[in-house]
């Protein structure tokens, strides 16, 4: 390839969503609604279970760091699409563009592992009840939490760094509306061979292997449910696990059409609506699975409307 013409590129320009210029005002405040949304519901949860006695549980305290999560995620990728939104296209330098990328990247895999704790605090609840007070103590809980935070911030270094080192030549227009690994590799001028390489050993770590855990712990929970004798003893099994699994299919459903399928350029469009539906829609829902599916987080919501009221 002859570099003589090719102009090093410093800065990326993000134009997110096109064709949306009647529109633009409209998405904002519907995006910026939604990301109130995210903000209050998750602070909700994280407000709620170091206030509430009863819920000082492993579940509750991994749910809590779940909602820490999501907040983030959206923070990182949410107030910029709104920028790109106002003003119709955002240019972020190539530093701030591969810093997006590594807090993205971090905080996926650490919702990976986060949902993976999870599971094995169910796995343990539902079939080894007797030695759960034993097994999941709180030294233990603190050290899966701070094991899931600092694993899922340590491979993608290496994969930001990679990108990093890339050299961008002509081409410096992302149709995305945040910075990905995809729009990297497609604008870079070198080889990309060992990036990708890299991207995908770390990512199968912390993501496919974190999933076979779950899919291996639910494998476990609903043979031990099935063989309880008691009706009432399955629905009540099954109800401890069912706001997790639920999560935990939207979350890996999406993941996995996501970047599990080799991105073409006419499904662009398609690629976008499901990172919004990522970033956005999943973290938006979470909360409000959880308070519907969990009798403690709705009886301790009444008990502070209660207590506020009473004020009044």
């Amino acid at each position: 390839m002859n570099n003589n013409n090719q102009t090093t590129v410093t800065e990326f320009i993000i134009i997110g969503l096109k064709n949306i210029h009647q529109n633009r005002m409209l998405f904002f405040t519907l995006l910026l609604l939604i990301y109130i949304a995210i903000f209050m519901g998750n602070c909700f949860i994280m407000t709620l279970v170091p206030t509430m006695t009863h819920l000082h549980t492993p579940m509750y305290f991994y749910l809590g760091n779940l909602s820490l999560s999501d907040v983030l995620l959206t923070t990182n990728i949410v107030p910029n699409m709104l920028h790109i939104l106002w003003t119709e296209e955002e240019a972020m330098s190539i530093a701030g563009c591969v810093l997006q990328f590594y807090i993205f990247g971090s905080l996926t895999a650490t919702e990976c592992l986060l949902l993976t704790v999870m599971s094995y605090d169910r796995y343990l609840a539902i079939c080894n009840p007797l030695r759960y007070s034993s097994k999941m103590t709180s030294t233990r809980c603190r050290s899966l939490i701070c094991f899931s935070w600092l694993v899922g911030f340590t491979p993608t270094l290496p994969v930001s760094v990679s990108v990093y080192k890339l050299q961008y030549c002509d081409l410096n227009t992302i149709d995305h509306f945040f910075c990905d690994l995809a729009p990297f590799l497609n604008l870079a001028c070198s080889d990309t061979t060992t990036v990708k390489m890299l991207a995908f050993l770390l990512s199968f770590l912390v993501t496919f292997f974190p999933f076979l855990l779950i899919i291996m712990s639910y494998i476990s929970i609903m043979y031990t449910i099935i063989r309880m004798r008691s009706e009432k003893g399955r629905q009540k099994a099954f109800s401890t696990c069912s706001s997790h699994l639920v999560v935990v299919s939207l979350y890996y459903g999406t993941l996995f059409i996501l970047y599990g399928i080799p991105a073409q350029k006419h499904l662009i469009g398609i690629n976008k609506l499901l990172s919004l539906l990522y970033t956005i829609v999943t973290p938006l829902l979470n909360p409000v699975i959880y308070s519907l599916k969990n009798q403690e987080i709705t009886k301790a919501f009444e008990k502070i409307f209660i207590i506020k009221s009473g004020l009044r």
